[in-house]
């Protein structure tokens, strides 16, 4: 792809310590949105408020002349129509998406970038195809290694100029859980989320989860595009390659209970009993345990969380008895998982802000 002048796609870069939000980053956020957080209350996200993030334009994809490639290290290469698909087994799940930014708001310093709090997350039915099925019928050849997935969204980043591609290991795809879907809690997807395909990949952030598909490519060598290879990683220096960004580290949020204060968010409760809840996920391991702290931190107790469903990858709801006191607090929560990973209570800070799962803070205003 052609390198574009930084002038038009700037280089990364970190805002001051405590700098306010920029323009361009408002410019995002307005693109951009997340989940809002009384929407905890449901086991399944309702499509316009589950968490979006576009990073080019939405491309309005016709999908009476739409067609899914299915190109390289193959034996017999692929044009499948939506009609194609149809004749394909089928695949669904209930799975919760996260971007791997959430949280990059509360980080300092803070990475100039879209700039997301707590709610970048949203749980979904999705429907649609087996990957396997596909991959079966084109034939991949010995030796494959990655398998590339192109969106029909365009755009510059970091100066580069590209389609939105990710790609994902022959041995992740062969553990069977990813498939591409064409619907979203029943109906068909909407322009936001992919229509008329996407890749979910249970378990990932939703950088994996490619939408608008367009293109699944199979290399007998490891892809180096730019969402993979530059995006997408965690380090601390500039000139590290880091570590790529992959599967959802755990994570609690509460309900926020009472009533808000337009302006600051504040709840307000009334003291005496309160009924805490909300959700907790990973996509390493089932969670195991979810603390809560009604004193920002300094005390924590265990909350109830509901049985493991059959969705593996679907957040758990969980719910806590609060004996609220007249004053101000700072209601925090944090989730552990199967896999002895746990949520840190402050920022592991990294240049791109990516899987930072630090505990969420809920300040409260109890009345008498």
């Amino acid at each position: 792809m052609t390198d574009i002048d930084s002038s038009v796609s700037p280089p990364a870069a970190l805002a001051e310590r405590d700098d306010a939000i920029t323009i361009d980053e408002l410019r995002l956020a307005t693109r951009n949105h997340g989940m809002p957080l009384e929407v905890l209350d449901l086991d399944v996200t309702p499509p316009g408020l589950h968490y979006v993030l576009v990073h080019y334009d939405i491309p309005l994809v016709d999908p009476a002349t739409w067609t899914l490639e299915v190109d390289g290290h193959v034996d017999t290469p692929l044009s499948l129509t939506a009609a194609d698909l149809d004749t394909l087994p089928a695949a669904s799940a209930r799975v919760t998406l996260e971007c791997a930014g959430n949280g990059r708001a509360r980080t300092s310093p803070r990475p100039l970038s879209q700039p997301w709090l707590d709610e970048a997350v949203g749980t979904a039915s999705w429907s649609g195809v087996r990957l396997d099925a596909i991959l079966e019928r084109a034939g991949v050849l010995p030796g494959a290694v990655d398998v590339v997935f192109t969106g029909a969204d365009h755009g510059v980043e970091r100066g580069v100029e590209q389609d939105y591609q990710r790609a994902l290991s022959v041995e992740e795809i062969d553990r069977g859980e990813a498939f591409l879907a064409t619907s979203m809690n029943g109906v068909p997807l909407p322009p936001q989320h992919g229509a008329p395909l996407r890749l979910v990949v249970p378990g990932w952030y939703g950088m994996a989860h490619v939408k608008w598909l367009t293109r699944i490519t199979v290399l007998d060598h490891a892809f180096d595009g730019f969402q993979n290879a530059t995006a997408y990683r965690i380090k601390t220096d500039p000139d590290d390659p880091g570590v790529p960004v992959t599967r959802i580290e755990p994570r609690a949020l509460i309900r926020p209970p009472g009533f808000p204060d337009f302006q600051t968010r504040t709840r307000v409760v009334d003291a005496g009993p309160v009924t805490l809840s909300g959700r907790a996920w990973s996509g390493h391991a089932p969670i195991e345990r979810v603390e809560v702290s009604t004193d920002d931190g300094t005390t924590w107790s265990d909350a109830e969380v509901e049985p493991a469903g059959t969705d593996p990858y679907a957040w758990r709801r969980w719910t806590a008895r609060w004996d609220a006191e007249p004053g101000r607090t700072v209601l925090r929560v944090r989730a552990t998982d199967a896999s002895g990973r746990s949520q840190p209570l402050e920022q592991q800070w990294n240049r791109q802000a990516m899987a930072n799962s630090h505990a969420q803070a809920v300040p409260v205003l109890v009345r008498g």
